[in-house]
């Protein structure tokens, strides 16, 4: 058997009946080109939730005092300190960065005679990095304002907008804490709405921690900021801070040591199975189109019946019909496939060429939805070809 020649045979078959197998073939075409949407939609959807909670931090790693049970009282109590930071920059390496946070509430006079609560941030010049935000005006405070003690001040987009009109407007301005003048020398913004979930409120100003010792009377912080140097190492790194946190205090002291790559693996495996359960569902249209194949094939074989029985008169094997209509089969589905692949790939690079957006692109969906489309060619077009096989040549020549 010269298997071109079974080939030519469905190509002419094709020729002929253009309509018939092209409304067949419609079926795998949106099933293919669906299949290759849904992978692309999940992996754009995962790339959109990594990338909203790494610009929170991805290489962040936060430390804070949890208590130490039933023997330690109020006045026992173990707070972390500037020199735990210190002492963590020290003796880890891998913290490129690191910041405490001294959180305290003043009610500062806003225009209009208005007095407002506000939210106090005694950090270091390293803290916007840590944090991953954004100067949007002006500038942050230097290493110069945080060792001079200088009387300034970071405050929020949301503050500068609501009062002063425009970030831009708000810097120079003077506003009291604690009854102490501080000069506005930027503003900032997260980089992600965190819709109350972080430190940072709507009206928050960050000022030098070593200011903000003065309103506190001590150096016991809130909170400690750390920055790893790469996402490798965060979960190394937060060990370690944690033990030599751990070292400096009483064994009875209980401190939480987090970092954000236990929410990235949880984020990754939910984007994941949202995936799949998608493509789970697209591969219903692609059993369905199946079904159609073989409803067409089986017709095929029926009003086919007399071209088979003269076929096997003149010699031709039981094979041979198999894969002459076997070869139809796939021709409708691997068509439909290739026409499917092209529009679910054109549909994303036509985005990327027209914006600037760079949708995620997965060569390996293609290469699965061929797969897939030959497999449903292969799985539905055996029947039918196998019942034009097994008909009785004599019969065959007999039908009408």
């Amino acid at each position: 058997m010269v298997y071109h020649e079974v080939l030519q045979f469905a190509f002419d078959q094709f020729r002929t009946n253009k309509v018939r197998f092209m409304l067949t073939a419609f079926g795998m075409v949106v099933g293919t080109a669906s299949l290759i949407l849904v992978v692309t939609i999940g992996l754009t959807g995962k790339q959109y939730v990594l990338n909203q909670i790494q610009a929170i931090g991805a290489n962040m790693i936060t430390a804070f005092y949890e208590g130490g049970g039933q023997r330690v009282t109020r006045v026992q109590s173990d707070e972390l300190s500037v020199k735990d930071m210190e002492a963590v920059q020290a003796q880890v390496p891998g913290v490129i960065h690191a910041s405490p946070m001294f959180a305290m509430h003043d009610s500062i006079p806003m225009p209009g005679g208005k007095q407002r609560d506000v939210l106090v941030l005694g950090v270091s010049e390293d803290y916007v990095k840590v944090r991953n935000l954004d100067v949007v005006a002006g500038r942050f405070f230097d290493d110069d304002d945080t060792r001079r003690r200088d009387k300034v001040a970071v405050i929020t987009q949301y503050w500068a907008n609501a009062v002063y009109g425009t970030a831009e407007a708000a810097v120079g301005q003077t506003l009291r804490l604690g009854g102490l003048p501080f000069t506005i020398i930027g503003v900032f913004r997260e980089r992600v709405e965190t819709f109350g979930q972080s430190e940072v409120a709507t009206f928050t100003v960050a000022i030098p921690y070593t200011v903000a010792e003065y309103f506190t009377g001590n150096d016991y912080v809130h909170q400690l900021f750390f920055s790893a140097a790469n996402p490798e190492t965060v979960d190394r790194v937060t060990q370690e801070v944690k033990a030599v946190l751990q070292s400096r205090h009483r064994p009875e002291s209980v401190y939480r040591v987090e970092n954000l790559s236990q929410l990235l693996s949880v984020a990754r495996k939910t984007a994941n199975a949202l995936t799949l359960v998608l493509l789970l569902i697209s591969t219903v249209t692609l059993v369905v189109s199946g079904v159609g194949i073989m409803n067409i094939m089986l017709a095929t074989v029926t009003s086919r019946t007399r071209e088979i029985g003269i076929r096997k008169a003149v010699g031709a094997t039981r094979q041979e019909i198999r894969y002459q209509f076997l070869a139809e089969a796939l021709l409708i589905s691997l068509g439909g496939g290739l026409v499917g692949i092209v529009i679910g790939l054109a549909i994303p690079w036509s985005v990327r060429y027209l914006t600037d957006y760079r949708i995620p692109i997965s060569g390996l969906s293609a290469i699965i939805a061929l797969a897939v489309s030959t497999g449903v060619g292969v799985i539905f077009g055996t029947v039918p070809a196998t019942r034009a096989a097994q008909l009785d040549p004599v019969e065959s020549l007999r039908y009408e």
